[in-house]
């Protein structure tokens, strides 16, 4: 296709620029644009972008122009050319090491548990192209693809990844165990689910089914976040109700705004028929919202948590943990989070092409915001390929120690 072609002429490529330009004017979650002039930016690159030779090109130049608000997630893309991050895909996350990209968090959830992929195996090929650091390893969206691994034992192996069926994955992605001297263990795959009704659910059953444990660890590794059912986590971590935090939208943080007369989303509901209710409660209120704990009955070990997270704890997870540490209910224990919370939405541009910002931001009760930086752990435990290599998880052992001694 050229500049040429109907589909993509001059005109097209002015119409869809003009739409970008406005949707980011009316929706970016900052009115200051992150102390960038976006007028400014645009203004500077719109020549380039409308000289594109080719919709590749095209492409290309928005996202340049889009990345140089200094946020994330942004991206500019046709609906046959999208890429996923490697985690949706495998729900999985990779480590850079020696040249080459070692499995790091397998989640029992995915596909890549289910090919018995294993922390510390290698990461070839994609598809039969070669992949290394630090070029990012993304899948075509919506489109079988190939993996080329190496075991840990050596052998490589060619494998086309296959997702759990959905009430398998939704089974593995809340696990327990019982580990030496009456220390839990909880891990956490995912917050699936706008609301979380289900998984909260599931949340109080691995509670129960821990209740006699009297300390806990809570492992959020790699958990991308999602909805909402990380407060029900949360709960379980302090006594009462307390404030978390609450998400900022662009026309709230224009108008201005007290945090303690926002909307309060206070309780996840015990059944979906009572999503109705809460639907029409929000439906037309600005998402400006302040998250409270919901005050349930303080398990054995609350008190005596350690959660372990790392670089890949990202969005809701990132949340519970920053909680904890802001109000003392759990040792943090592994290496600083990805400093990942801005709440995004994807926005149909002409021709198939969609457009993703961030729409919101979040905000702690206590006035701190993550986005950039991440949350640091009070025990620093970096993830050792060497050590997963030989079937050893460094970061769980120091967090079932500290555990042991709460």
């Amino acid at each position: 296709m050229t500049t040429d072609a109907p589909e993509f002429s001059q005109a097209i490529r002015e119409q869809m620029l003009e739409a970008i330009a406005t949707t980011v004017q009316a929706r970016f979650f900052d009115p200051k644009f992150n102390g960038r002039n976006w007028q400014t930016l645009l203004q500077l690159a719109r020549e380039g972008i409308l000289q594109a030779t080719n919709p590749v090109d095209f492409e290309s130049r928005v996202q340049a122009l889009l990345e140089q608000l200094a946020v994330q997630p942004v991206g500019f893309f046709h609906r046959i050319r999208a890429k996923v991050p490697v985690h949706h895909v495998l729900r999985a996350t990779l480590y850079p090491y020696n040249g080459t990209w070692v499995f790091q968090d397998v989640q029992e959830d995915g596909p890549a548990f289910a090919a018995q992929i294993k922390p510390g195996d290698t990461l070839l090929a994609v598809n039969d192209s070669p992949v290394t650091p630090p070029e990012p390893v993304r899948f075509p969206a919506g489109a079988p693809a190939s993996i080329q691994i190496r075991r840990r034992d050596g052998n490589e192996e060619r494998i086309v990844p296959q997702a759990l069926p959905p009430d398998e994955a939704r089974r593995n992605s809340v696990r327990t165990a019982l580990l030496d001297d009456g220390v839990g263990y909880l891990k956490i795959t995912r917050f699936p689910g706008l609301v979380g009704v289900d998984m909260a659910r599931d949340i109080d059953a691995a509670v129960q089914t821990l209740s006699e444990c009297r300390s806990l660890v809570v492992d959020l590794r790699g958990n991308p976040g999602g909805g909402s059912a990380n407060l029900r986590l949360m709960s379980y971590l302090t006594p009462g109700k307390k404030p978390v935090g609450y998400s900022l939208t662009r026309p709230r943080a224009e108008r201005g705004y007290l945090r303690e007369e926002l909307a309060q989303f206070r309780r996840i509901p015990t059944n979906k028929l009572a999503l109705i209710g809460l639907a029409l409660r929000f439906k037309f209120a600005d998402k400006s919202i302040v998250v409270v704990t919901e005050g349930l009955k303080p398990p054995r070990f609350q008190g005596r948590v350690v959660l372990l997270a790392n670089e890949h704890t990202v969005s809701g997870a990132e949340i519970v943990v920053g909680f904890a540490k802001d109000h003392g209910l759990a040792r943090i224990v592994g290496t600083r989070t990805a400093g990942r919370l801005y709440g995004w939405s994807s926005f149909p541009i002409q021709q198939d092409y969609r457009l993703t910002i961030p729409v919101s931001n979040y905000i702690t009760w206590e006035g701190k915001c993550f986005e950039g930086t991440g949350i640091e752990p009070d025990v620093e435990v970096p993830f050792s390929p060497e050590a997963a290599c030989d079937g050893r998880d460094l970061q769980l052992e120091e967090g079932a120690k500290i555990a042991t001694s709460l």
